[in-house]
């Protein structure tokens, strides 16, 4: 018999349409996938060099749970630089993966029956972490922008409200909160004793006119209620590199330490050591890899929005779109029957050999969620295919 929290838990509905994406391919198919948050390009080469020169260094042992000292003091220098918050060593804790620190930030700060306010659309293990660490799940809807309203948080305090969970920019909607909206959220923590977890692992795919701030820059108050979350999957395009971390009040990163220690303790070494190469000598593949995802973002909007009944708001980070397909409810094509999104997104995969994400999984039910994060010859092939797909249905 399963436990309780294993019963109580829903599978992640990226990788499960990832796993059936696989399965299609190791068959034979042809399939597009835009349902992965996973950049295509290669990981910057001074990254790999640095990870096999840790390698032939011996450096494969054991580091501490919360990481190494050389790294710890290269993610304050970039703190500072970046997003002028100053952090000490002692203040961060190197975790194995982003979702790792994310886990450590909530496990850390969330007791059993807490309430934690998330703005919805939201990431999809948000809701499952929470649950798991014994917390109880608040969505908040934010406005037809995908902008947060501070009067929707509000309306949702209770005795039992202890987090707010942000995530800019954001997955799935590539929205990006501006200093206004975070210095309110920032005076409702003050004022109701709250705690905020920023998840920021996107902040260097900003496009136009956007700016990243994080919630702990906007008043000395809100930087000692925030436990910042990032990590090198996203920028550096190391998604399976598996490494993350946070940075918070001392107390807090202590707690992080402890529960990851627990878990699974430290980061893998000579990853850590690679790391450290990220910051100091990427820049410029960093900016390729946003410039040509800007390139990316530009033209699927431009498709999407031409097909019939598509609606879409035109993100100002990450590398996502959200489209409204609602449209498209309640027409078939050769017995295929399109009741909701997830419908809309089996018939794609069917018809059109394009994989993506539906948005009941990401809490926005009538959109689906397309990641660019694929090469601009292959979203030019999948949104043919996807025009000519829908063009089918009556």
């Amino acid at each position: 018999m399963l436990s309780n929290r294993a019963a109580n838990i829903t599978p992640s509905a990226t990788h499960a349409m990832n796993a059936r994406l696989m399965q299609r391919r190791a068959a034979g198919a042809d399939i597009i996938a835009f349902n992965v948050g996973e950049p295509d390009f290669a990981t910057p080469k001074p990254i790999v060099d640095a990870c096999i020169r840790a390698l032939q260094e011996g450096k494969t042992k054991y580091t501490p749970v919360n990481g190494i000292t050389p790294l710890k003091e290269a993610i304050c220098e970039k703190l500072l630089q970046d997003n002028g918050l100053s952090y000490s060593p002692d203040q961060i804790c190197i975790s194995t993966g982003g979702k790792q620190a994310l886990s450590n930030a909530v496990f850390a700060l969330c007791n059993e029956g807490d309430e934690v306010l998330i703005p919805i659309p939201c990431y999809v293990s948000y809701v499952e972490i929470v649950k798991l660490a014994g917390g109880v799940p608040v969505l908040i809807p934010t406005n037809e922008d995908f902008s947060l309203n501070a009067e929707n948080f509000r309306r949702a305090l209770t005795a039992k409200t202890r987090l707010i969970l942000l995530n800019s920019p954001n997955n799935p909607t590539g929205a990006v909160y501006s200093a206004e909206e975070l210095a309110e959220i920032g005076r409702l923590a003050e004022e109701n004793d709250l705690y905020i977890i920023s998840d920021e692992v996107y902040e260097k795919l900003i496009y136009g006119d956007a700016a990243h701030i994080s919630p702990a820059a906007v008043s000395p108050q809100a930087y000692e209620r925030t436990v910042l979350v990032n990590g090198f999957s996203k920028t550096f395009a190391m998604t399976g590199w598996r490494l993350g971390y946070t940075a918070s009040r001392v107390e807090i990163s202590r707690a992080c330490n402890a529960f990851q220690g627990h878990m699974t303790s430290c980061s893998t070494s000579f990853v850590q050591y690679a790391a450290v190469n990220a910051f100091r000598e990427c820049t410029d593949e960093v900016e390729k890899m946003r410039l040509a995802f800007q390139k990316r973002r530009d033209y699927m909007h431009a498709r999407l929005t031409a097909m019939p009944g598509i609606h879409c708001k035109l993100p100002d980070g990450a590398f996502y779109l959200m489209p409204d397909v609602s449209a498209y409810f309640g027409k078939s094509h050769e017995g295929q029957f399109i009741r909701n999104a997830e419908d809309l997104c089996n018939y794609l995969l069917d018809e059109a050999g394009i994989a993506a994400v539906f948005g009941e999984a990401f809490c926005m039910p009538g959109t689906i969620r397309f990641a660019y994060a694929n090469s601009l010859d292959n979203i030019r092939i999948g949104m043919d295919r996807m025009e000519a797909a829908l063009k089918k249905l009556k």
